[in-house]
């Protein structure tokens, strides 16, 4: 039987980041867990295809945008579960054995991983935590939580929508909050945005943008003001 999770990564300029997330694969691999990994890269014009093709990934090409390399990304796929990562996110070595026991478990369910910023800042604990709590009661993870979920299901809800943002909230509202699970494993995803930004500056602007699409702002238009 192959092995069970198609891995997709949406890349643009990652060269950076992407081998500290590749590494942290490398235990999923050994745990036979791991199918395949995707890249799917919106033109990149770093290393970032040579760090790909150097790991074995199958590299996935076309116009940049998130949602779109997300979508190519699982079209490419063949692996009965998709685990769908950020580039600048690297998970904790543990993360194989939550996952398998989420595949024996609950194989009908989606789920996410916990949420760390790789930061020593004060308030990176603190966005951190209130964005699990965010998760756990609402059921709306950001995609730098990864998102793990089974091809029926994905195909089921019509995977993601081709949108300017908000596509990892809008799969997440689709998937429900019942049928989404949060592992105990991390997802240890870069604060370079928090740093740049400041911390509570950046943490305000993502919590009005996603008030104002849920309040009903189209992604069209908070895409503009995100940028």
């Amino acid at each position: 039987m192959p092995a069970p999770i198609s891995i997709i990564i949406p890349t643009l300029n990652a060269g950076g980041d992407l081998p500290a997330c590749i590494d942290s694969l490398i235990p999923g691999i050994e745990a036979g867990l791991i199918r395949e990994l995707v890249i799917s890269d919106g033109g990149s014009n770093d290393a970032t295809r040579l760090i790909a093709e150097g790991a074995g990934a199958d590299l996935v090409t076309g116009e940049p945008g998130r949602a779109a390399q997300l979508i190519r990304g699982a079209e490419a796929a063949r692996g009965d579960w998709l685990l769908f990562l950020h580039a600048d996110t690297a998970l904790s070595r543990d993360w194989t054995e939550r996952v398998a026991d989420h595949l024996e478990s609950r194989p009908d369910k989606a789920a996410v991983f916990s949420l760390v910023y790789r930061s020593d800042a004060r308030m990176a604990k603190r966005i951190a935590s209130r964005a699990n709590r965010r998760t756990r009661w609402l059921g709306l993870p950001y995609g730098d939580q990864g998102l793990l979920i089974p091809r029926k299901l994905y195909d089921e809800i019509g995977g993601y929508d081709d949108i300017p943002l908000m596509e990892d909230v809008r799969i997440v509202q689709a998937i429900g909050r019942k049928r989404l699970a949060i592992l105990s494993a991390e997802a240890r995803t870069s604060a370079a945005k928090y740093e740049r930004d400041g911390w509570r500056r950046r943490s305000w602007k993502n919590a009005w943008l996603i008030t104002r699409y849920l309040m009903g702002a189209s992604p069209e238009k908070l895409a503009r003001e995100y940028r």
